[in-house]
């Protein structure tokens, strides 16, 4: 019942699922039933590279979950992102077993190169994938509940809070460019073979995998919409408008601001795990916190506080991305710095305000006519 109110007034979010429902089959049929010779015919390069897309739009919609309807301006959420990836790359190693360059049964190849002995602790038990999947989620979700139940509790907020979280990503990307923290160095995590026992590489898995994105990314919308739509979502909106006057009401503000966290996190994490199978690598420049700041420009760019103008900012932020950076590779970075200026004083409501915009527009002009004959 709630959830049918909620898409009462959100005809944005009918046309999110109403997409991704029509691209989950589409885009498989595409690139397995039709003959390759076919101008309807979709390369596996396309579909991974569409698929990458939904797993960023899914993160999008994670930070603007928190940003958006929460006041929580994290430019650190790339580090969720990663941890969530090199959960799932852990696993994608231990996969590997002795077909590695170097075919040692258990160590991947890194390890051996670096002359280890033996797997380190904190890898066993990545060999089960319900041990790695529960780690994509666990992992981020532990640092974000840690990070946010000391920085909430201590009422740090605004621009503060936005160094420290950027300050925490630019330090795990730190940690993890050494070879000593056992997770490949600069070189990261790659050369996977198999997931779940099926060849990484087959055109099916890369279906299969492309479905699970699009399914994350509704269930997060679902999610994320359930939840912006319950007591906790209006009362973290709440949060968002005056933290002073909450905590006045009797509210224990940090409290929501370290659930609303934590899930965001979570999200993200998953989102990762979906992105390392599918782009074949995981490696410390996913910690950059160029990539937060540019997370940010994509849900302001879609529209902040609505879920799907983030996933919408995300795809046309990268397919932008895509474009310059094969053919201009040396503009895309003022590309994107002229973006973020141009959104904030242009469209501070970003793509969705702007549609808005002109529909309300349309619908005024539409009815005065009828107005004026009456």
């Amino acid at each position: 019942m709630l959830m049918r109110r909620l898409f009462e007034s959100d005809p944005g979010g009918k046309v999110l699922l109403a997409v991704l429902a029509a691209l989950a089959v589409l885009v498989p049929l595409a690139n397995l039933a039709v003959p390759d010779d076919s101008p309807l015919h979709l390369s596996t390069y396309a579909v991974t590279l569409i698929g990458k897309y939904l797993c960023f739009a899914m993160l999008a919609m994670a930070l603007d979950l928190i940003w958006g309807y929460c006041g929580i301006l994290s430019l650190g959420h790339g580090a969720f992102f990663a941890l969530g990836g090199y959960a799932m790359g852990m696993y994608l190693m231990r996969q590997i077993g002795d077909r590695g360059v170097y075919g040692h049964p258990e160590l991947p190849d890194f390890m051996v190169f670096l002359n280890w002995q033996e797997l380190p602790w904190y890898w066993l038990g990545f060999d089960q994938f319900w041990f790695a999947a529960l780690m994509v989620m666990a992992v981020p979700g532990l640092l974000a509940f840690v990070f946010g139940w000391l920085a909430f509790r201590s009422r740090v907020s605004g621009v503060y809070l936005s160094i420290m979280t950027q300050a925490l990503t630019y330090a795990l990307m730190l940690a993890f460019f050494r070879n000593e923290m056992g997770f490949g160095g600069n070189n990261g995590l790659t050369d996977f073979k198999d997931i779940l026992g099926m060849n990484l590489q087959s055109d099916g898995v890369r279906a299969g995998l492309f479905v699970a994105s699009a399914a994350a990314l509704a269930g997060t919308f679902l999610l994320c919409r359930f939840i912006v739509g319950s007591k906790l979502g209006r009362v973290a909106t709440a949060v968002r408008d005056s933290q002073d006057r909450v905590r006045f009401i009797g509210y224990r503000v940090e409290r929501f601001q370290v659930w609303m966290f934590v899930v965001s996190a979570v999200l993200a994490g998953i989102a990762g795990a979906l992105y390392v199978p599918q782009v074949g690598i995981i490696n410390p420049s996913e910690f950059h916190p160029l990539n937060s700041i540019e997370l940010v420009v994509w849900v302001a760019l879609g529209g902040r506080g609505t879920l799907y103008g983030a996933a919408l900012g995300a795809v046309v932020v990268n397919y932008a991305k895509t474009v310059l950076t094969g053919a201009m590779p040396e503009v895309w970075l003022f590309a994107l710095g002229g973006l973020f200026v141009g959104v904030t004083l242009a469209l501070p409501a970003g793509l969705v305000g702007l549609a808005r915009r002109f529909s309300s527009k349309r619908d005024s002009d539409q009815a005065q006519p009828g107005a004026a004959d009456a």
